[in-house]
């Protein structure tokens, strides 16, 4: 298809985003496309293609977060927006797609390739593009959202019906069904009556907004949208009439580095479906977001954030940690690419599980109130081979850790896993314990927690990568006890805290796992304080139980060995040790047992 761009400019402020935007109109033999120009007229240049029922407008969430660096070109398809729209269904085929990318991409830099950030049908043909042989040197990059290739899913299909095993027959049926949709979309008429009469506008918008998970004033619809949901099903209608024309092609190959940008909730589009990509690219990264179709709505910072980290890598910048992890191709240790942070990790637990983390590849961040321990497990786990970086953190100081965040995720990034370890031990009846001594340990060992979620939990939900917390807790928090209430008050707080806390960011796709450790030797024995009792009294009593848990073999290795499977398994509650399991199942059973037991039972 030839194309004969021509340029006419006006300016407006009509756009989000405060920055004035250029409206152009780039011609594709009769058809006249509507582009939109706006940022950094001396950055890199970005194009942005939306789907169905889309305008440009689906990208204002996303447009101003790339403005200020690079030059953002966004796109009316054919049908929608300010562009023309054809009477026939077959003036929207892909091809027909491809000839106006095309054309737009030689008007707004006919000198230099662009990047490309593209969803839903717009993916789809950019796809048809970057396999083109004449023309995919015009892509620099090519971030696909929601939109895979029609050649390449079909390859995909062909190569597991060659073997068909029961799961691999299940994926292909899984995403056939998940496409199934479109052959009620090309029905002439009909789908089109009906949608511009019950799909208004408001009704849409909420919608999405239920679907997505995204407030309603983030999703963006352009003032012709009922007429673009009815002029673009004659989309699924051409490709649907194409279709085998499209599935028949032989295995089709690109130079251009490509990056796949899928939801889990995507009702059309599976993971799976790209499983092949490697086959036909150079290099191809593929995120998985906890989100679904629209994530342009839902994940706005994601889309703008991949893509640019993809351009900067291109740019031969080091690769961020989160495109290093979605490289597909690459064999990787189970967290490897990942960042942990961990709390009281000078010690005990807190330091055997950075040591396991590490080993299995995380870069770990770790605190304690003492620098010099925090430290020696830096130093142990860079003997390892490993990466950490020490700090010295007091959890009972919210200033504290609120600035202990937001240097660690200045410097090193948002942490893919949050383990708030740090804690003390108390002992001693409730009436002989004085209230600073109550205070100071929920201080630390609940709203430790709570400060350690606070300040890191946000931004790792709201990122969309998912991502793991994991909080310390203990038998002690379903096991009453004389002598424990300060301290079995705080794990039993951090218990239900991590309950409430696991529903709210389940939606975000972070998990939330709860530690219970049983009994287990760590120096926590040996530094706990004992209210009511003589200094020498206190000594004699905790000797006594430090040589009872020095008995009963259980090290704090195997602490952090069950917390690397919660986090790998996403487990909600982890009792660790055999009282600890057998003590959480009677909690839930028989409570009344464990509450006559702490009668007739002094631990203080």
């Amino acid at each position: 298809m030839g194309t004969t761009p021509t340029a006419s400019t006006t300016q407006s402020d009509t756009e989000t985003g405060a920055a004035p935007v250029i409206e152009r109109t780039v011609h594709n033999g009769d058809i006249e496309i509507a582009v939109y120009e706006q940022g950094n007229p001396d950055g890199e240049t970005v194009v942005l293609l939306h789907g169905w029922p889309d305008s440009h407008h689906m990208w204002g969430n996303v447009v101003p977060l790339l403005a200020e660096r690079f030059r953002v070109v966004t796109v009316d398809n054919r049908g929608h927006g300010r562009s023309t729209n054809p009477k026939s269904y077959r003036d929207f085929a892909l091809e027909a797609l491809v000839g106006d990318y095309r054309a737009v991409i030689d008007e707004v830099s006919p000198d230099k390739p662009v990047h490309v950030l593209a969803h839903d049908w717009g993916s789809v043909a950019m796809w048809e593009l970057v396999c083109d042989a004449a023309h995919q040197h015009r892509v620099a990059s090519f971030t696909s959202v929601s939109g895979p290739s029609t050649a390449h899913l079909a390859m995909w299909a062909r190569s597991r019906l060659r073997r068909p095993t029961p799961k691999n027959l299940a994926l292909v049926l899984a995403q056939v069904g998940s496409l199934s949709y479109m052959f009620t979309l090309m029905v002439p008429v009909v789908p089109k009556l009906a949608l511009r009469l019950a799909a208004t506008p408001d009704r849409w918008r909420r919608q999405l907004a239920r679907r997505e998970g995204a407030g309603e004033d983030r999703i963006l619809l352009g003032p012709t949208f009922q007429q673009d949901i009815g002029n673009g099903l004659r989309i699924y209608r051409a490709t649907v009439m194409s279709l085998r024309t499209l599935v028949s092609r032989r295995e089709r190959f690109t130079r251009v580095p490509v990056q796949v940008i899928v939801g889990t909730r995507d009702p059309a589009v599976r993971r799976s479906g790209y499983d092949d990509e490697p086959k036909w690219a150079p290099r191809v990264w593929r995120r998985i977001v906890r989100g679904g179709h629209w994530l342009a709505f839902s994940h706005p910072e994601l889309l703008a954030t991949a893509t640019t980290e993809l351009i900067d890598a291109l740019a031969g910048n080091t690769p961020a940690r989160g495109l290093r992890r979605a490289e597909m191709g690459t064999p990787l240790k189970p967290f490897e690419h990942q960042l942990m942070v961990i709390t009281g990790a000078g010690s005990g637990i807190g330091r055997q599980t950075a040591l396991a983390f590490a080993r299995d590849g995380a870069e770990v961040v770790l605190s304690d109130t003492n620098l010099a321990s925090a430290k020696e497990t830096a130093a142990l786990i860079a003997e390892a081979g490993g990466t950490a970086h020490p700090y010295q953190v007091d959890v009972a100081d919210e200033a504290a850790v609120t600035a202990h965040a937001a240097e660690v995720m200045q410097r090193h990034g948002v942490p893919d896993i949050l383990i708030n370890n740090a804690g003390i031990g108390q002992a001693g009846r409730f009436l002989a314990t004085p209230p600073e001594d109550f205070k100071r340990v929920l201080d630390i060992n609940l709203y430790g927690v709570v400060y350690g979620c606070r300040a890191f939990g946000p931004a790792m939900a709201e990122r969309g990568l998912g991502g793991h917390i994991v909080n310390l807790s203990s038998m002690a928090a379903y096991t009453p006890a004389q002598g424990l209430s300060a301290y079995a008050t705080s794990k039993s707080a951090v218990f239900m805290f991590s309950d409430c806390l696991r529903a709210e960011l389940a939606s975000s796709g972070v998990g939330v796992s709860t530690i219970c450790p049983g009994v287990v030797h760590t120096n926590i024995v040996r530094s706990t304080v004992v209210s009511g009792l003589s200094d020498e009294a206190a000594a004699k009593k905790l000797a006594q139980v430090d040589r009872a848990y020095r008995l009963r073999h259980y090290g704090p290795q195997k602490v952090a060995k069950q917390i690397v499977k919660a986090v790998r398994a996403d487990k909600d509650v982890v009792p660790v040790t055999v009282e600890a399991r057998a003590q959480y199942l009677m909690s839930r059973l028989a409570p009344g047992v464990g509450r006559y037991g702490a009668k007739t039972t002094s631990l203080g």
